[in-house]
């Protein structure tokens, strides 16, 4: 498998602290990576590069072959809605929208909306009951489930989980997980997931862990 992902020697400075301190990592495409450590450790801040939220102070980040410092505000936007899912702790539904309008948003902001689509992955993740529910008529979970079909509704190539499970029992935070195991068997996006969760973890292929700004281990789980 060619690499999907290059980080190459990438540092991430801020006025106060050094959040990343040169690091290089690479992530073939298909593959599901999961980047642990402590708090403050730099992983979400790499996750935030990969997903062109942020950019290096210095070094360089790849996509799909693409250097994403080469890209202009409105490129990299276009860029993020063609290439990348995004899933957060937060669920961010919008609270006056039903599932459905919520994953068909994300449709809008991508080319046209689909209902049927749109339907059709709800149903995928379990939600065909649940419709024309608002977030507040949903389980955390459930919100959860929402924000999946969201993210994954326009095929991104890439998935990028920021604590995905960090606000759910384990019973939910299972059932998210068997729910991201069964969709990337089936469609085989990159994912990589950020989490400070052991459990959540060793649902990836591989392992990388950070501390202080650095990468200190890279080990695949099979």
């Amino acid at each position: 498998m060619m690499d999907f992902i290059t980080v190459r020697g990438a540092h991430r400075e801020y006025q106060t602290a050094s959040a990343l301190r040169g690091v290089d990592l690479e992530i073939a495409g298909g593959v599901w990576c999961s980047i642990v450590g402590p708090s403050g450790s730099g992983k979400s801040t790499l996750l935030n590069l990969l997903g062109g939220l942020d950019s290096p102070t210095k070094g360089q980040v790849f996509i799909d072959g693409v250097d994403l410092r080469t890209l202009s505000e409105n490129e990299m936007a276009r860029f993020r809605r063609e290439k990348i899912g995004f899933i957060f702790q937060q669920s961010y539904l919008i609270p006056y929208l039903s599932s459905l309008d919520n994953v068909m948003l994300s449709q809008y902001f991508h080319s046209m909306t689909d209902s049927s689509e749109a339907e059709e992955a709800l149903k995928r993740v379990g939600l065909g009951h649940r419709l024309h529910h608002r977030p507040s008529e949903l389980s955390g979970g459930e919100q959860q489930r929402v924000t999946v079909a969201r993210a994954l509704i326009n095929s991104p190539k890439i998935l990028l989980a920021d604590e995905p499970t960090g606000n759910l029992d384990r019973e939910n935070t299972k059932l998210i997980m068997e729910l991201l195991k069964r969709l990337h068997e089936e469609e085989r996006f990159t994912i990589v997931l950020v989490t400070h969760d052991p459990f959540v973890s060793k649902w990836a292929e591989r392992i990388v862990t950070m501390e202080d700004g650095r990468i200190i281990k890279d080990e695949p789980l099979y």
